[in-house]
């Protein structure tokens, strides 16, 4: 398949991420949502790894390091929303002020 085909449905996913991350007043979706723009980054590294030189994988590997760090980055989310939502019965983004002063 041709370049252009995977780079529109990776700016289709990032914009997606960004629309969700901007207007989402739920942590658990604005999580989804840096999710989906790790995904569209995911999609480019694979996208224009096989595009310059299809015998190497180097897009291959970063692409795995990314689906670790994400993996990480969801379950320390997760865990931090599920706290929070614990000691103040909301998962609103509005209402986190724990870190003001």
């Amino acid at each position: 398949m041709q370049l252009q085909y995977f780079l529109i449905v990776a700016a289709a996913l990032f914009c997606i991420g960004i629309y969700g991350l901007i207007n989402s007043r739920n942590a658990v979706r604005v999580l989804m949502s840096v999710e989906l723009m790790l995904n569209a980054v995911n999609l480019n590294f694979m996208a224009f790894s096989d595009f310059l030189d299809p015998l190497d994988v180097k897009g291959q590997v970063f692409t795995v390091f990314v689906i670790a760090i994400a993996a990480a980055e969801a379950a320390i989310g997760l865990a931090i929303v599920l706290a929070i939502y614990r000691n103040r019965d909301t998962v609103d983004m509005e209402q986190f002020n724990l870190l003001k002063w």
